[in-house]
């Protein structure tokens, strides 16, 4: 399964309850396919009201004001904030649209999206029912526990180097030359 062509870069999902080792994954394998060659960005879906702004902060009191968009700029990074303010939430699609160009999308969360999905799974999750049998997208499950087999690759939830293998070769990824940091 490759991923759809909504875009550029290689999109590959990771999915699965609270606590399922959904966000260890992620940040484990943006670090091994970075080392990789590869630049990767990341998509995370939040259930619920977030906010990466300070109380009392110049950003929030902006936000507060009525910004409809609110952008923090230094030397070192910069943010977007965006005010829905009662629209609804924009659609996947519109989310990767207004990435800049990567090779590879890693998504966690968004568990309904018809993009190919490795499930991890904890036996310390909130809720331990497994997705995999009624998403046809999920290509693979990584868990910390023996999981019986459905068809699917099974992974250890912490073998971060083969689940690159198996996101680089399902992706259809190919290493590049070492790219010098811009």
């Amino acid at each position: 399964m490759t991923s759809p062509k909504i875009f550029g870069p290689k999109i590959f999902g990771i999915a699965g309850w609270k606590n399922s080792g959904k966000t260890g994954l992620a940040v484990r394998l943006v670090t091994e396919l970075t080392r990789r060659g590869y630049r990767v960005s990341t998509v995370k879906h939040a259930h619920h009201d977030f906010d990466i702004d300070k109380v009392g902060a110049d950003s929030f009191r902006h936000r507060e004001a009525g910004a409809h968009e609110v952008t923090i700029v230094s030397g070192t990074r910069y943010a977007i904030m965006h005010e829905l303010r009662g629209a609804p939430e924009p659609s996947f699609p519109e989310i990767l649209a207004r990435l800049a160009p990567c090779d590879i999308v890693l998504i966690e969360g968004y568990k309904r999206e018809p993009i190919p999905k490795i499930e991890a799974r904890r036996l310390e999750a909130a809720n331990r029912e497994p997705l995999a049998p009624t998403d046809p997208h999920i290509v693979a499950i990584a868990s910390d526990h023996p999981v019986e087999d459905q068809g699917l690759r099974l992974f250890d939830l912490n073998d971060t180097m083969a689940i690159a293998d198996f996101i680089e070769a399902t992706t259809g990824l190919s290493r590049q030359p070492a790219r010098q940091p811009d």
